[in-house]
């Protein structure tokens, strides 16, 4: 496993996420382009709790813990029951970045480990290096959300400006 290579993956998208959510404004991070979409706010509440509740959490699991038992999540139920999309955006923000610290420190500290530890449950079997790749692959997921919702910005701000010439979206 190239511990390395997903750890590096994780520290810069940490940063591809801190650089789209710069100079966003709380109205702009409550937008939703629709009733199905999420706004970046709504994006941020999400990383945050599946970084302590899931990937991190889920992570350790496979590594150290297979004798308790497993922490179920509800990401979309989340969003609603937790009101998502009322919180304080600058307040999110410091919580998911701190959380994510904790998670790069968990993980340095974790470079180590027995990376192909397998858990096998009556949904199925993972190993710990499948729960990382996933986390590294789930930042990836939310990156290309953002960017389409800070699109989905320039949009209403530069309309009626025709943008058609920036290239296809």
């Amino acid at each position: 496993m190239e511990f390395e290579a997903l750890f590096r993956e994780l520290t810069l998208s940490t940063e591809m996420i801190r650089s789209l959510l710069a100079g966003i404004g709380k109205e702009e991070a409550r937008f939703k382009p629709d009733e199905e979409s999420w706004s970046i706010l709504e994006v941020v509440c999400h990383l945050y709790d599946e970084e302590r509740e899931d990937f991190r959490e889920h992570t350790d699991f496979i590594l150290n813990r297979q004798h308790d038992e497993w922490h179920p999540i509800d990401p979309q139920g989340w969003a609603t029951e937790r009101k998502y999309n009322q919180q304080d955006f600058a307040e999110m923000k410091e919580k998911f970045f701190s959380e994510r610290k904790k998670s790069l420190d968990w993980l340095q500290e974790h470079a180590e480990a027995k990376w192909e530890t397998l858990y096998t449950s009556p949904f199925g079997s993972m190993k710990a290096v499948d729960m990382f790749a996933c986390w590294v692959a789930h930042d990836n997921l939310h990156i290309r959300q953002l960017v389409e919702l800070r699109r989905k910005h320039i949009e209403r701000l530069t309309h009626p400006i025709d943008i058609q010439y920036a290239g296809d979206w």
